[in-house]
């Protein structure tokens, strides 16, 4: 009876724990008290966590491996066990496993880290592009294939912020993406080196002046998707998010319509009458 009561208490628990991971599993933002990567929704980002893991479990094995070495020889070589020390100067079998066991662990692991830098160096299919341009300090995205749309993206300051919005990371103008398209991302700078980065889409690439970098990305599920500049770029960097909405392909054409009617009425400058025009003494009226 102690015993199920015990069980029946750490439910509660349990609970928690399951939402906590199922809440995790399905976060597409930083969450508090996060100590792993967030989790994949694109395939780049899913290939970087399954390098990370192949690797922790490597370096698990190495350190377990070392750690029973040293308690060994901590033990079997004791100068309680061994109070005459030897005089062995070197083993030459020894000496060759320790030299090449580490070349093979790091050939295993360059293999794989190769081959994830080759795949998110670029896609030979697009059927997207977005130039990112970083400014001190925001961000300015253009879409040269949807008739030249061109977006600016600034921080939201905490006292303009609605209920719900995260803080430091939600923008004015967010940038919408089609979700299950091959975008190719094109990063550069106008004035210093900035790092472009989206931690669940798996894109990190420098902004460098002068430079254009590529790298592209594939977004699995709608959602909304938070980054930020990762490198220090000056007083504003904290104040560079970057805000993507995954969105489905008719959602996208309707979101580029909408911008560029909206650019379209900004930049239309009323005309101004002819008489407006001229000096005071050339204009004619009317008795």
């Amino acid at each position: 009876m102690h015993v199920l009561l015990q069980r029946i208490a750490a439910l509660p628990a349990l609970f928690l724990f399951c939402a906590s991971f199922f809440h995790r599993a399905l976060a597409q933002a930083p969450t508090p008290w996060e100590v792993g990567m967030q989790p994949g929704f694109s395939p780049v980002k899913r290939e970087i966590i399954a390098l990370h893991d192949f690797v922790l479990v490597i370096i698990t094995l190495i350190c377990l491996l070392v750690a029973g070495l040293l308690i060994w020889v901590l033990y079997r070589y004791s100068a309680k066990r061994n109070p005459n020390p030897t005089r062995t100067a070197h083993n030459t079998v020894l000496e060759i496993t320790w030299t090449v066991v580490p070349v093979l662990i790091l050939v295993i692991i360059a293999i794989p880290s190769f081959r994830l830098v080759y795949y998110e160096d670029r896609t030979h299919d697009p059927d997207l592009t977005l130039k990112v341009t970083a400014h001190q300090w925001y961000w300015e995205y253009a879409y040269p294939d949807q008739g030249g749309l061109n977006v600016e993206s600034h921080l939201v300051p905490d006292d303009a912020l609605k209920p719900g919005q995260p803080r430091l990371l939600t923008v004015d103008q967010p940038i919408e993406l089609p979700v299950g398209k091959n975008v190719r991302i094109l990063i550069t700078s106008s004035d210093v080196i900035h790092s472009f980065l989206i931690p669940s889409l798996g894109v990190q690439r420098y902004a460098i002046p002068g430079r254009e970098i590529e790298t592209w990305v594939r977004i699995d599920k709608p959602g909304t998707y938070y980054g930020e500049c990762n490198q220090i770029c000056g007083i504003g960097h904290s104040q560079m998010p970057i805000e993507v909405k995954g969105v489905s392909t008719q959602e996208f054409a309707g979101w580029v319509k909408q911008m560029k009617a909206q650019q379209s009425s900004q930049n239309r400058v009323p005309a101004e009458p002819a008489s407006a025009a001229l000096p005071p003494a050339m204009k004619v009226t009317e008795n």
